[in-house]
């Protein structure tokens, strides 16, 4: 299908740069590139960079690159995704760039409706869709509710509000202008895990997000997906990065910093404050840990946020019933729930 809409003409001015980084991407690499090939919008390219895949994944792209000369693959310089984000980005030509996973598959409108959206908005704003999981074997109960609680925040355009819990823009499922990335630095910091560093770096630019009411990004799960076994990708990178950005961005040395929560999480965030050193109080609600001493510090009651005047809070309570009641007791006051 061509799109008929005057203001997505084909043209230099809507190319849109896809950023492909492929490993090992053998048994899904077929599937995706036709997902791309069939888009109802066809002015793209694709920027394929090899990362030294061992199977028949090279062999693949350049067969499909024979085909269709929207199609260009080259050989990683580096090793790893942001070597090889950096090595696509440097290459490619558009107006418009977005980013696709070597495993994953996109519906047939993605790049139709992520550049219809941005076009209501325009520059300073980042283009999203709600995401899909689809797998071989049952999903576990965690993955289908990260992508309801995704695809919520993505109807509503609200994702910036839980930042400090998950990554809250879906990668591979973005699009910016690409001033817009420039702007924000992408690729050229070599922090993983890297799509949570780029949802931050827009959050710090204040990029708008555009609300989307449409599945346009189909995520493949399987036991050796790279977010599963990669150590970039372990749960501490995770909260080394949102305590970085939280410091950077939220933390306010005259008002009093307040540390909900003494599980493996909430130790951990104490252990950086303490290191680092950050004066912050430590409370949780459970009797057998008030008044214990932990990294040099005295766990307290949580009565104590009564006399505390503009404080802020980082919250590490897992737990959703707790979680609901700590809203309702901080109603008004400013937190992030770390989990």
């Amino acid at each position: 299908m061509r799109i008929e809409n005057e203001e997505l003409r084909m043209d230099d001015q809507t190319l849109v740069s896809i950023l492909f980084p492929v490993k090992n991407a053998e048994l899904y690499l077929a599937d995706c590139l036709n997902s791309i090939i069939r888009q109802s919008y066809t002015n793209w390219e694709l920027l394929a960079v090899n990362d030294h895949s061992s199977d028949n994944s090279l062999a693949l792209l350049k067969k499909y690159s024979e085909s269709d000369a929207r199609i260009q693959y080259f050989d990683n310089e580096g090793s790893g995704i942001i070597p090889a984000l950096r090595m696509a980005y440097r290459h490619s030509k558009g107006v418009f760039i977005t980013r696709m996973d070597a495993d994953d598959r996109m519906a047939s409108n993605k790049l139709e409706i992520l550049l219809r959206n941005w076009q209501q908005v325009g520059q300073g704003s980042v283009a999203i869709g709600q995401v899909k999981y689809f797998s071989a074997t049952p999903l576990g109960n965690g993955y289908q509710q990260y992508e309801q609680w995704l695809n919520q925040h993505t109807q509503q355009g609200s994702n910036y509000e839980d930042i400090y819990k998950e990554c809250v823009i879906p990668s591979p499922c973005w699009f910016v202008h690409r001033a817009d990335l420039d702007r924000c630095g992408a690729f050229n910091s070599d922090r993983y895990p890297e799509d949570y560093d780029l949802c931050f770096r827009f959050y710090q630019l204040g990029l708008k997000v555009i609300p989307c009411q449409e599945v346009l990004h189909y995520w493949r799960d399987y036991p050796t997906r790279t977010s599963r076994t990669d150590a970039h990708y372990a749960d501490n990178r995770f909260l080394e990065l949102k305590l970085e950005y939280f410091l950077r961005l939220e933390h306010q040395q005259d008002r009093p910093l307040v540390l909900w929560g003494a599980g493996k999480k909430g130790k951990w965030i104490a252990q950086q404050l303490v290191n680092r050193p950050i004066p912050f109080r430590w409370i949780c609600n459970n009797p057998n840990k008030v008044g214990k001493e932990i990294y040099g510090r005295i766990l307290e009651d949580t009565v104590l946020i009564k006399d505390l005047v503009r404080p802020k809070y980082i919250l590490a309570v897992a737990n959703k019933e707790e979680q609901v009641n700590i809203k309702q007791q901080l109603a008004g006051q400013e937190y992030f729930f770390f989990c």
